[in-house]
């Protein structure tokens, strides 16, 4: 079968750092589906693991999370899918990724593709939403209350992948003000149509901006980028008792900051569930379930943001460019091989 690897882990202007090759076609086993890849998206973490992932010598490393595509076998233990039903997932860490013709994936990871939605468009979401479902509702669990808050999520980052599907979930399932943050007039525009209620700059000081709306200190946090750099603010402008959620790899931040607040830290990792099998991961495919009805009801929408075409190694070293720049808009998808 056609996919993409790589054998060194190179800059992405390096031809080498990621090649067209041809590999086995794997089989199912236990409740994996074989599934035949139509379309996928390209995630930051497929550019980070490529710089830190080198695979042993001699053997490739295939990337990939983001998938579409059809069940074309199942493994004998597999009951939640059978061949020919249209699939959407991200896989996981510590298997071959979706960057070829056929992939194996854990059934309790996946969910049914929403119908209203193209296979483009539907491989757009599943890592970002699973992300910001996670976040939202097991991390930060924001339909629980924080007393004497801004009943308020400010989302840093809102352009994003996550952060423009963590809007729509957020205005779709809860009665939280939006505030997402973004700095430029077209992803500004890009996240008001998506369901922000309000928009500030995360490149001025994000405290005096918040404050500016005069609604009070958000009762949540969910930093998505550059912690870091804007920690001090978050710790500034969360509410006393708030819940602050990330998903980035900050260098270094003082938690200490926190405590005087009583604030707290939930880091969220959507791999953590596949990766060690915990006993509730069929979540991940009832949440992806949820995902698929509340796109075909209407409610939320893809957050496909361009086309690059086939999947093959040059469009996908286009990919990992305009990730590792930071300026991309919504998902990158490759559609076919």
């Amino acid at each position: 079968m056609k996919a993409v690897g790589y054998q060194k882990s190179l800059p992405v202007t390096d031809a080498k750092s990621l090649i067209d090759v041809e590999l086995p076609k794997p089989v199912p086993g236990g409740r994996d589906l074989l599934v035949k890849v139509q379309a996928v998206s390209v995630n930051p973490v497929d550019t980070k693991m490529r710089m830190r992932a080198e695979p042993p010598a001699g053997e490739w490393r295939v990337l990939g999370w983001d998938a579409a595509g059809v069940v074309e076998a199942a493994g004998p233990e597999a009951k939640l899918f059978k061949p020919g039903d249209p699939v959407f997932y991200a896989g996981t860490l510590n298997r071959p990724g979706t960057n070829s013709e056929y992939h194996l994936v854990d059934e309790r990871i996946v969910g049914r593709k929403p119908k209203s939605l193209s296979d483009a468009e539907a491989a757009a979401l599943p890592l970002t939403a699973i992300t910001a479902w996670e976040t939202l509702f097991d991390r930060l669990d924001v339909k629980k209350a924080v007393p004497g808050a801004a009943n308020a999520i400010l989302i840093i980052g809102g352009a994003g992948g996550v952060g423009s599907i963590a809007i729509q979930l957020a205005r779709a399932l809860t009665d939280l003000t939006v505030i997402a943050t973004a700095s430029r007039p077209e992803t500004a525009a890009w996240v008001k149509q998506l369901g922000a209620h309000h928009v500030v700059d995360h490149g001025k000081p994000l405290a005096a901006e918040v404050a500016s709306l005069g609604l009070g200190a958000p009762a949540f946090v969910f930093s998505t980028t550059q912690t870091d750099h804007h920690f001090d603010q978050i710790v500034e402008v969360i509410a006393p008792q708030g819940r602050f959620g990330l998903i980035d790899d900050p260098d270094l931040i003082d938690m200490r900051k926190l405590k005087r607040k009583s604030a707290s830290l939930h880091w969220e990792f959507m791999f953590t569930r596949s990766m060690f099998e915990t006993a509730d991961v069929v979540e991940q495919h009832k949440l992806l379930t949820e995902v698929s009805r509340l796109v075909d009801a209407g409610k939320i929408k893809t957050t496909l943001g361009d086309k690059f075409g086939a999947i093959n190694a040059a469009n996908l070293r286009r990919a990992h460019t305009l990730i590792e720049s930071g300026k991309a808009k919504g998902k990158i998808v490759l559609e076919g091989f």
